[in-house]
C-alpha cells in the first residue's frame, strides 16, 4: 500500500534528477515500474544503490510539496523478482494476417501526427501505429482543445480526458508520404492508415491512396465524436447501413485489410459491427471516445463550450463492455478486435486481450506519460505470461469470454460473506457507515471501534469491502443462502 501511494505521488519527471544523483541505480525507473503495475520487478533498478546514493536521489527529487521518500520506498519493495528472459515467452501476435512483434499500438490521435513522433515510438518498442485520421477536408482546430477530470488530491494527473481535436491538419499528400516513409524505414513495424471520407468517392480515393503509400492496413474512422460536418465521424458509426456501404466500397477498392472503427455513442454496438462483418471487414477497432461535457471555464473557446470526446482510465469499463458485446455475438466470435479505451498498464491491456482483442491501442496514457510506458507494458505482460506458464500471448485471446453470461443466468442461490481482518482494521468505521446508510445494516461497531458482521442480515453485496481504505475486508467461502 505504501509503495503504491508513494509512487502515485511521483511527478514522473523527464530526465529525472533523482536517477542522475544515483550512480549505481535508477530510482525513477523503479518508481515508474511501481506506478505501472510492476512493483514486484522494481527492485532490480535499485538493488545496487547504497543509502548515501538514495539520500542524494531523495534530495534531488523535484516536487511541489515534499520529495518522494525514496529510501523508505526502496526498503519497502518486494524481494526482487528476476525479469523473464525474452526467449521465455512470445509477445508476438498475428492480426489480420499481419505479424506484430507485440500487441501494443499507438491509437489514431495526437500521439502520432508526424514522422518524427511515430519513429520515436517505434524506436521505443511500440509494435505499430494507427496513424492520425486523414481526410479531404481542411481541418482547423480550436484553442484550447483539451480538458480533464483531475484525480482527487493530485496535480497533473487525471481520470478522464476530454478533447475537441478532430483529424490530421496535414495536407493529404503529406500524410501519405509520411506513412510511405515510415513503412520503408521500419518494415518490421505495422503501419495502418486511418481515413475518413464524406462520400463514396472520397472513401474509395483515400483507401486507394493508402494502399499506394504501402501501408499494412486501413482503419475506417466511423466514430470521431466531434466532426463539425454531418455525414462524418460518429454520424456514420451510428448508422449500420452507412457502415455497411462505406466498408464495402473500400473493401472492393483495395487488397489490404480494412478495419472499421466503432463508436460507443450508440445503444447497441453490435448492429454497426455486424454491418461491418457482412461487408467483409477484416477486423474491428473499438472504441473511440465517448461524447461528454466538462464544465471547466478554462477549457472554453472564447467563452463557448461544446460536447466532445472523453477518454482515459475511467472509460475502460465501458470500452470492455462494447468489446464483450461484439465478441459474444455468435457471428462475430472469430472477428479480430483491436481494443481501445482507458489502457494505461499491462493489466488493462490484458483485460482487452482476454475478451478477444488481438492488439490494443493506447492514446491518453501516452499523452500523460509519454512513449516510455511501453517499457512496463512489455515487462508486465512478459512477466505475467512467464508466471502463468503461457508461452504465447495469443493463447490469452478471448480466454475469459466463457465466464460472461446473461444476468438471468447468474447463481442466485449462494452467497459470499465478507471477512474482516481485525489486525489490519484501523477502526475508521467506513464499512459501518456505508452498510448502515447504503447497504443492509449488517455491520456493528463495538466499544473498541472494531466492526463485526451480522451474518443473518448480511446479503453478501460487498459494499463494505469496496469502501475499506486499508484492504482489511476480504472474502470468505461461498455458501448456500440462508432460507428466510
Amino acid at each position: 500500500m505504501f509503495i503504491d501511494e508513494e509512487a502515485a505521488h511521483c511527478l514522473l519527471c523527464a530526465d529525472a534528477p533523482c536517477s542522475k544523483a544515483c550512480k549505481n541505480g535508477d530510482p525513477a525507473r523503479a518508481i515508474r515500474a511501481v506506478r505501472f503495475g510492476n512493483a514486484q520487478l522494481a527492485g532490480q533498478w535499485v538493488s545496487q544503490c547504497n543509502d548515501e546514493e538514495l539520500a542524494a536521489a531523495e534530495a534531488a527529487c523535484i516536487h511541489y510539496d515534499r520529495p518522494i521518500r525514496i529510501r523508505e520506498l526502496v526498503r519497502s519493495l518486494p524481494t526482487t523478482d528476476v525479469s523473464p528472459d525474452e526467449a521465455d515467452v512470445d509477445l508476438s501476435i498475428d492480426f489480420c494476417g499481419l505479424h506484430c512483434e507485440n500487441p501494443f499500438f499507438l491509437a489514431s490521435s495526437a500521439v502520432c501526427t508526424n514522422y518524427e513522433m511515430v519513429a520515436r515510438a517505434f524506436d521505443a518498442g511500440w509494435a505499430g501505429v494507427f496513424y492520425k485520421t486523414i481526410c479531404m477536408d481542411e481541418i482547423r482546430e480550436v484553442s484550447p482543445r483539451f480538458d480533464a477530470v483531475p484525480r482527487e488530491g493530485s496535480k497533473g494527473d487525471f481520470t478522464s480526458f476530454r478533447n475537441m481535436e478532430q483529424l490530421s491538419e496535414n495536407p493529404v499528400e503529406e500524410d501519405f508520404a509520411i506513412l510511405h516513409r515510415l513503412k520503408q524505414d521500419y518494415p518490421q513495424k505495422i503501419v495502418i492508415a486511418s481515413i475518413m471520407g464524406k462520400t463514396e468517392e472520397e472513401w474509395i480515393e483515400l483507401g486507394k491512396m493508402a494502399e499506394q503509400a504501402g501501408v499494412d492496413a486501413i482503419e475506417l474512422n466511423f466514430s470521431c465524436p466531434q466532426m463539425r460536418l454531418t455525414g462524418m465521424g460518429s454520424d456514420v458509426g451510428q448508422n449500420a447501413e452507412l457502415v455497411l456501404f462505406y466498408t464495402s466500397y473500400v473493401k472492393r477498392s483495395v487488397s489490404i485489410p480494412v478495419i472499421p472503427k466503432m463508436t460507443p455513442n450508440i445503444t447497441r454496438i453490435s448492429r454497426p459491427a455486424l454491418a461491418a462483418f457482412h461487408a467483409n471487414a477484416d477486423a474491428i477497432s473499438a472504441i473511440n471516445t465517448i461524447k461528454s461535457v466538462t464544465m471547466d471555464e478554462r477549457a472554453a473557446v472564447n467563452g463557448q463550450q461544446t460536447i466532445s470526446g472523453l477518454s482515459g482510465r475511467s472509460v475502460k469499463p465501458i470500452a470492455l463492455r462494447h468489446i464483450l458485446e461484439m465478441a459474444s455475438y455468435p457471428l462475430m466470435k472469430k472477428m479480430p478486435y483491436s481494443g481501445i479505451g482507458g489502457i494505461e498498464t499491462w493489466r488493462d491491456a490484458l483485460e482487452f486481450i482476454q475478451l478477444g482483442c488481438r492488439n490494443v491501442q493506447v492514446c491518453t496514457a501516452v499523452m500523460q506519460y509519454g512513449y516510455r510506458i511501453i517499457d512496463d507494458l512489455l515487462l508486465g505482460m512478459r512477466h505475467y505470461l512467464h508466471d502463468r506458464g503461457v508461452a504465447h500471448v495469443a493463447e490469452l485471446v478471448g480466454e475469459r469470454l466463457p465466464n460472461f453470461v446473461r444476468p438471468s443466468d447468474l447463481d442466485r442461490d449462494t452467497m459470499v460473506l465478507p471477512r474482516i481482518d481485525q489486525e489490519q482494521c484501523i477502526g475508521c468505521g467506513r464499512c459501518y457507515i456505508s452498510c448502515h446508510d447504503g447497504g443492509h445494516q449488517a455491520i456493528t461497531l463495538d466499544t473498541d471501534r472494531h466492526p463485526h458482521i451480522n451474518g443473518r442480515r448480511c446479503v453478501g453485496c460487498h459494499l463494505c469491502r469496496l469502501v475499506c481504505p486499508t484492504g482489511a475486508i476480504n472474502m470468505a467461502n461461498r455458501i448456500p443462502k440462508l432460507k428466510k
